[in-house]
């Protein structure tokens, strides 16, 4: 199979996957919300926020280097693997007493034990994830997605059994860690049986200095992308209280749990961008450019449904009014935070890693000034309006950065934000005025039929495209 189709079958595969698991993901939240209230709401969060900032350490930006050269060369898969993991062995556990120590002195003793467990769910989400970076350089995708599933459904039922039988806070995060455990079993299984590479760790010098040198500029972006992305729910904490964590948590799950489709996008395209940039910089343009496209079809629609609902949308929490605006000013972030990915996966794979992570790092420390003025005067709202700048921001960095490595071509793009924006707010239009008066089911489905159906008479998409998608997921 050709690496167009394959691209289209590994997008189809983990856009189901993804649309599941995240569909699983946002109803447990709402439960979750429910059930805890925002000022449990926000300590959990804030202890899963914590170890994720901390979970680079261990991973050092490995993960891309796995997927890159292993698909630039399969046959040396089983050495690059073995390696990393031999690393990732020694700091998992530095990382692991630093986090702990950190916790100690910055935290309560609750904080501190829901951290503490929180960093098993750590530990075996990392090896996991150097398992299918392997499998993504082999281009396929199923078995993570059928993971992503797994995981999640695990979550929501141990956790919902706990919630119901009233038990304590932590024993949520425990639940998240048997659901880790079952990820990092089965990766490791496919990688050993499917894929039959050797997985025992091993430490050869020349190798782990080649990795090191490779994966430092993947590290140093990740670092600065966690921060980025979490380091305002933790100073949403120190600054407003665990109550504003729950209230920005609402708007920052909605923003999160809609990524699966840019993250989709991101796991077929960043392995054939590598093998694309060695091969055909052609192709290499046009795939780019598509996904510019197709990324704009989507989020578009989803900013201007959101905006139009959120007062129906909030209620679902059992959240206050309050928590309206910060949810429409995050999800104006949406565009240009789907359309990073596709930028960064760009020079990533182009060797521009360097570029990409000074633009991180430059984008993280403006966040952190803005989240520092906005916080202390507006709390979730402040955080809110942080992500909308600091998102546009690193997009018009990464368009300039991308310069010289295509001829990217604006035009192509710019025809279909207009076709795609003037039919999203046709469709914004309809239900607002609609769910005045009817189910805001009925007035969602109004909406969406008025968006493709105004997106097909304007160009934005042709019925060829549509028939290309539905295709993708019949390909074995």
């Amino acid at each position: 199979m050709n690496k167009v189709a394959n691209i289209a079958k590994n997008t189809s595969y983990l856009t189901l996957a993804l649309v599941i698991q995240k569909v699983i993901s946002f109803s447990y939240f709402i439960i979750l919300a429910r059930f805890l209230g925002l000022e449990s709401l926000g300590q959990y969060y804030t202890a899963i926020s914590f170890t994720t900032i901390f979970s680079i350490f261990i991973d050092f930006g490995f993960a891309n280097v796995l997927t890159r050269e292993v698909a630039k060369n399969q046959e040396k898969a089983s050495d690059w693997l073995r390696n990393v993991l031999g690393i990732k062995l020694i700091l998992s556990v530095a990382t692991i007493v630093v986090a702990l120590a950190v916790a100690y002195f910055a935290y309560d003793s609750k904080l501190l034990l829901l951290i503490a467990v929180s960093c098993l769910s750590m530990f075996f989400d990392s090896f996991t994830t150097t398992f299918f970076s392997v499998v993504r350089g082999f281009h396929n995708l199923k078995f993570e997605s059928l993971a992503s599933i797994i995981f999640q459904v695990i979550v929501l039922v141990l956790g919902y059994a706990l919630l119901k039988a009233g038990w304590p806070l932590v024993f949520l995060l425990l639940a998240i860690v048997i659901a880790s455990l079952f990820n990092f079993l089965y990766s490791a299984t496919i990688v050993k049986k499917y894929l039959h590479l050797k997985i025992k760790p091993q430490l050869n010098i020349e190798k782990i200095k080649l990795i090191f040198n490779i994966s430092w500029p993947f590290a140093l972006y990740q670092i600065f992308q966690r921060l980025f992305t979490y380091l305002d729910t933790l100073l949403l904490g120190f600054i407003a209280g665990y109550g504003q964590v729950g209230l920005y948590q609402i708007a920052f799950k909605i923003i999160f749990a809609l990524q699966f489709l840019p993250m989709a996008f991101n796991a077929s395209l960043y392995p054939a961008m590598s093998a694309y940039w060695q091969s055909n910089r052609e192709q290499l343009r046009v795939t780019f450019e598509r996904a510019i496209n197709y990324l704009l079809i989507i989020s578009l629609p989803i900013i201007f449904g959101v905006f139009a609902l959120a007062d129906k949308i909030v209620p679902l929490f059992k959240a206050g009014p309050e928590a309206i605006w910060p949810l429409r000013i995050s999800i104006l972030a949406l565009l240009f935070i789907f359309l990073n990915f596709p930028v960064g996966a760009l020079l990533n794979a182009c060797d521009r890693q360097k570029r990409n992570t000074a633009n991180m790092a430059a984008v993280t420390f403006i966040s952190l000034g803005l989240n520092l003025f906005f916080i202390p005067n507006f709390q979730a709202l402040g955080a809110s309006i942080t992500v909308l700048i600091s998102n546009f921001l690193m997009l018009v960095l990464g368009l300039f950065a991308m310069r010289g490595l295509i001829v990217y071509r604006p035009a192509k793009n710019a025809r279909t934000l207009v076709s795609a924006f003037i039919s999203a707010l046709l469709m914004a239009l309809i239900i607002f005025f609609a769910k005045q008066y009817l189910q805001v089911f009925i007035a969602v489905l109004m909406g969406g039929l008025v968006y493709f159906g105004a997106l097909l008479i304007l160009g934005g998409i042709r019925k060829a495209d549509i028939s290309s998608i539905i295709t993708s997921f019949r390909r074995s």
